[in-house]
């Protein structure tokens, strides 16, 4: 069955799909200095924004994003090599 894993359900599928999104939004936040900037001002309206750009999140995943601590992403980026990190530029 196209779209779905080894074992066919949708469900599993949702859940995965869930997770890699969920991992593309962790490292944009990690990586991305405008989108973790943006995120750390309104993190509502950029949720709304990658959701509408097509990504799935669960509302637990939606619910553990909004309770998260802004400067978390900030002190945990600082870790990041600056050679894996997107720069803005004015």
């Amino acid at each position: 069955m196209a779209g779905c894993l080894p074992n066919g359900s949708p469900e599993r599928r949702t859940v995965t799909v869930s997770q890699r999104n969920i991992e593309l939004l962790i490292g944009r936040l990690l990586t991305d200095e405008a989108f973790r900037a943006a995120f750390v001002r309104n993190i509502a309206q950029t949720l709304t924004a990658f959701i509408d750009a097509g990504h799935e999140l669960t509302s637990q995943e939606i619910h553990a994003l909004l309770a998260s601590s802004p400067s978390f992403w900030a002190e945990v980026a600082t870790e990041i090599d600056p050679r894996l990190r997107k720069v803005s530029v004015p």
